[in-house]
Parts: C-alpha cells; sequence; structure tokens
C-alpha cells in the first residue's frame, strides 16, 4: 500500500529540519501500534543523511555492537574500539552531527526502561551539553505510549522538556479511508463504514486488508475470524504489554464498555470493586478510553459516559475477547454466528462516531459530541457548534435514514437550544444512503 495522509507531520519535520543550523532538535513520535510512526519517520528520512536505530530486547552491549557495525555502513565513519553503552553511542553521533546534518531515528526507544534506564539521564546530559554544537535532528518513537509519555512528559523524568516536538500519530481519517478504497477500485459506502468499523483507520490493519483484498463485510469477517487470522490475538499483543499483570481487570472493564456499559457505577456493580483508579489511567496514562459528558453540560457536571477510543479494540473486545474458550477451541463458526446475531446493534454508534470524525475533519465547529439527559433521556447523536459564527448542527443519526423523523430530533433539542439562544440551527437526518455526502 503507497504512504497515504501525515502531509501535515511531513511538514512539522521538514520544518525542524531547516533549522539544524542553528541547533540540534528532538521530537517525538507516539501513538498506538500499528499507527505508522515508522513509516512516517523514514518516509521523512528519505533522500536525507540518517541513520535507523531498532532498540530490540537484547543486552545493552549487543545492541551496541549492532548499532556500530551500524554507524560504520551507513555513514561510512570509522570506528575505533569498542563501545559497550549506549551513552557513547549517542555520544558519537551527536560528534558527527557537528559536522554534517543528520537524522537519527531511535525506535522503541522505551525498551531501555528494560535494558538499562539510565540511559535516559546520560542522554538528557549529552544532550544539554552538545544541542548548539551538533546538527542532529533526533527522531524517538515508542509504541508503549504510557512509557514514552513518562520519559517525556513527567515533570520528574529527565528527558521532560527535551522534546521540541511531541507528534502523536491519530488513526486514517474516513477521508482517508475513502481514497484509499478509490485507489484500489471497492469504494462503497457499504465497505468504507465496515472498514471503518473494524480497522478504525489504523494503517496497518488497512494495509493488511488491501494487500489481501479484502473491502466488503463478508469478505473482511471470514478472514478476520479464522484460524490463520492476523488480527484474533492483536488485542492480547498489543495491550498485555502496557497493562503488565493487571491485564485481567483492564481487560474485564474494556470487555464491559465494548457491550455498552458506560457508566463507571454500571460497571463496579458487575465487577464488584472500586474502578476509579482503573479508569484514571485508561484515559490518561494508556489513552485508551475516552469521558464524554453531554454538549453543553458543566465542566464539573457528573453526567458522564465513558467509551473505547479505539474502534479495532473496540470490536476485538466485543466480538472476539468475549469469545475467548470459542477461540481456543477453534470454534470459528460460533463466532460468526454470534457476530451475526449482535452486530445490527453494535453498527449504531460506530455510525455515529464516523459522522462525528466527518464533521470534525471540516474544521469547522469548535465543539462536536453527544447531547442527552440524565437518565439517557432525548439523546440526540449529533451536535456539532460554532460559537464564532454562532450556529449549531444538531443531527439524528441512523443505520437506516428512513427511521430518522425530523419532528422527533426537534423535540429532542429544546431543552439543548435553550443554551444556545441566539445561534442559528440546522436540523440534519443521517444515515447509510446519504454518508457519500458528508466526505
Amino acid at each position: 500500500m503507497k504512504f497515504y495522509a501525515r502531509e501535515k507531520e511531513l511538514q512539522f519535520l521538514e520544518k525542524q529540519y531547516t533549522t539544524l543550523g542553528s541547533s540540534s532538535k528532538m521530537t517525538v513520535l507516539t501513538g498506538r501500534r500499528r499507527i505508522g510512526k515508522t513509516s512516517l519517520a523514514t518516509k521523512f528520512a528519505n533522500n536525507k543523511k540518517s541513520l535507523y536505530l531498532f532498540i530490540s530486547k537484547k543486552s545493552e552491549k549487543l545492541l551496541c555492537k549492532e548499532f556500530v557495525a551500524t554507524i560504520q555502513d551507513k555513514l561510512d565513519y570509522p570506528v575505533i574500539g569498542e563501545i559497550s553503552n549506549f551513552k557513547d553511542i549517542f555520544k558519537l553521533l551527536l560528534e558527527i552531527a557537528k559536522k554534517e546534518e543528520i537524522v537519527i531515528i531511535i525506535d522503541e526507544f522505551q525498551e531501555f526502561y528494560n535494558i538499562n534506564p539510565s540511559v535516559y539521564s546520560d542522554l538528557q546530559n549529552l544532550w544539554d551539553s552538545y544541542k548548539f554544537e551538533s546538527k542532529m535532528q533526533v527522531i524517538f518513537i515508542g509504541s508503549i505510549y504510557s512509557l514514552m509519555h513518562k520519559i517525556f512528559q513527567n515533570s520528574k523524568e529527565p528527558l521532560f522538556g527535551r522534546a521540541d516536538m511531541v507528534v502523536y500519530l491519530k488513526p486514517f481519517s474516513p477521508k482517508t479511508i475513502k481514497q484509499i478504497l478509490l485507489d484500489n477500485n471497492s469504494f462503497t459506502t457499504e465497505n468504507l463504514f465496515i472498514i471503518f468499523l473494524i480497522t478504525g483507520g489504523i494503517p496497518r490493519y488497512i494495509e493488511i486488508l488491501v494487500n489481501d483484498k479484502k473491502w466488503s463485510e463478508k469478505l473482511i469477517i471470514d478472514y478476520y475470524i479464522s484460524e490463520d487470522s492476523p488480527f484474533i490475538n492483536e488485542g492480547k499483543t498489543i495491550l498485555i504489554e502496557e497493562f503488565g499483570k493487571e491485564y485481567g481487570t483492564y481487560f474485564s472493564i474494556l470487555e464491559l464498555m465494548s457491550e455498552g456499559r458506560t457508566s463507571r457505577s454500571e460497571i463496579e456493580s458487575i465487577l464488584e470493586k472500586n474502578i476509579g483508579g482503573y479508569l484514571e489511567k485508561l484515559e490518561i496514562d494508556y489513552d485508551l478510553i475516552n469521558k464524554n459528558k453531554p454538549v453543553g453540560a458543566k465542566p464539573t457536571g457528573k453526567v458522564q459516559k465513558y467509551h473505547i477510543k479505539d474502534n479495532f479494540l473496540k470490536f476485538w473486545f466485543r466480538f472476539i475477547q468475549i469469545n475467548r474458550t470459542a477461540i481456543e477451541n477453534y470454534n470459528f463458526e460460533y463466532i460468526k454466528k454470534y457476530y451475526e446475531k449482535y452486530i445490527q446493534v453494535y453498527k449504531g454508534p460506530l455510525l455515529e462516531k464516523m459522522y462525528q470524525e466527518i464533521f470534525k475533519e471540516k474544521s469547522e465547529f469548535n465543539i462536536i459530541g453527544n447531547y442527552w439527559e440524565r437518565g439517557n433521556l432525548n439523546e440526540i447523536d449529533l451536535v456539532a457548534v460554532n460559537d464564532l459564527d454562532k450556529k449549531i448542527i444538531i443531527g439524528e443519526i441512523k443505520m437506516n435514514l428512513d427511521k430518522a423523523k425530523m419532528n422527533d430530533l426537534k423535540n429532542k433539542s429544546v431543552k439543548l437550544l435553550k443554551k444556545y439562544k441566539d445561534y442559528s440551527v440546522e436540523y440534519l437526518l443521517l444515515g447509510m444512503q446519504n454518508l457519500d455526502k458528508y466526505i
């Protein structure tokens, strides 16, 4: 699959590169696994003098031996004597960068927590000493979000405040997914929606489907729910390293959220334990869930719902992890029947989310979300507010557009509009039938 989107991120990196004459620059690329961090960095480094170093799970001495060989090969720079610690590797690269501009990409940077945590303070000292003498653009990449957040954004850590730019990569938008389908002569609104629902716009997952020419719902599900599927164990692969030994509790919370249990009290009543600390970590440390309030609600208001941010993980917990026993027994036909039974109810909220993403991409509104009143009364699927131009869009979203009723939508919005008295109002009925109109 060719390289898509990321134009803004590439522009940021290029802008930094043009300023290397005055000082070295440090960039952090973060985001969930399979989001395309390495692809972005290597795309940027193409046609520049650069070096890629991958921090694999091995001893520091073996890593340094590998890196010395890479430096000699890629930079044509002689290395005299043995180097057995990464501090000296980094110092050598800073010395080389005194003479010429160079891009250094260091992937899986968080692995030094397991190899040698003192590397982070060593690099801080070297960076502070060499920053204005060398012309290096160093790009640190990490796939464990919680650790990368800690390394660069925790005020107690040595590298806090050193990064000139932290880039958090997001999934592809519906518009980009549409373009990929068009480029492969496979665009339909149904194909677009199912790929958004299952992959969440994660580039690597879309690439797998593109390479295997899986576009329609049936082809994708038959591929996904099978013995040789690359997706069946993906959720576990991604999250267990993040969560550590307490992954069981986190998995239980996320599984319940995937079923539509969105309130803390409801989840606590099922698990019979206080989950406040777990929810805080899922939201802040792991960046896996959102705490949503109704549009127009006070920041201190207690009416709120929790949702899994990542479509792929939400789908995985709802249809795969919940059927773990069937998977271990290779009973994939059972899981497909389970999918068929529950997927229609599951699709509705994902179509709502897709429309919200589409309106966010328009960059016209400063507030986009849902609205509901206590007791889940008067639920409105889409509210988009432009406070500058004083206008508001209120939308009803249904899989079948014929089921959306304008009078019902207007009646549900009466209390909401009291908070936006001077705003012009546009009511929209949205569904699968007119999805292409808005992308």
